[in-house]
């Protein structure tokens, strides 16, 4: 059986689609913040001084705040042992949330007149014997002939911290001291990497 050029152009063009939307949809592995990876997002470093970083790590919308907390934990503690410390200190850390709610508008009420006119759209004034008078528009959402719109929030998370390093043990004294092996032992289960 052979295919045909334009079959197999048209084969080969779903296949690549569904491998795009299949990256897209996976949540930020444990990787270096680099563009041009399957999935967005990823940790980074800064030197401030000799024993002391800034850590970053983004995730995607699909990585969890939990997620994205862990991984920043685990980048500390990998960056304190390859820079040759035991332990490191949390000076300062935050975690931003980024939420983008998208409203889509109720696809099946496309008025005749076009959207030259968003202005003048229709209205209508009803009774519902449980209501009352009732007001129907389509740009509230309000229920009638058309349906309510979609809403949907899209939730990223960003943690940041500012460690500093230090060789021996921690002390049992600051809960914001680590140590850098326990750390990695702890987490390295649910480390996820990317394939």
């Amino acid at each position: 059986m052979t295919l045909k050029t334009g079959t197999f152009a048209k084969i080969l063009a779903a296949a690549a689609t569904i491998s795009l939307v299949t990256g897209c949809m996976t949540a930020t592995p444990y990787q270096p913040e680099t563009s041009g990876k399957a999935a967005s997002g990823g940790y980074s470093d800064e030197r401030l001084s000799e024993n002391r970083f800034k850590v970053s790590f983004s995730g995607n919308s699909l990585t969890s705040r939990d997620r994205v907390e862990g991984y920043l934990l685990y980048r500390a503690a990998e960056l304190t042992v390859e820079n040759g410390y035991d332990y490191f200190v949390i000076i300062d850390r935050l975690t931003e949330r980024d939420v983008r709610t998208y409203v889509e508008p109720d696809r099946y009420y496309r008025p005749y007149y076009g959207t030259s006119y968003s202005y003048w759209r229709p209205h209508w004034r009803y009774y519902e014997p449980s209501i009352g008078w009732s007001i129907w528009h389509p740009e509230w959402g309000t229920a009638f002939w058309s349906g309510r719109p979609e809403y949907r929030s899209v939730e990223r998370f960003e943690a940041h911290a500012e460690i500093v390093m230090y060789r021996g043990k921690p002390p049992a004294n600051e809960r914001k001291a680590f140590d850098a092996r326990a750390v990695i032992a702890d987490l390295e289960p649910s480390i996820q990497r990317p394939d």
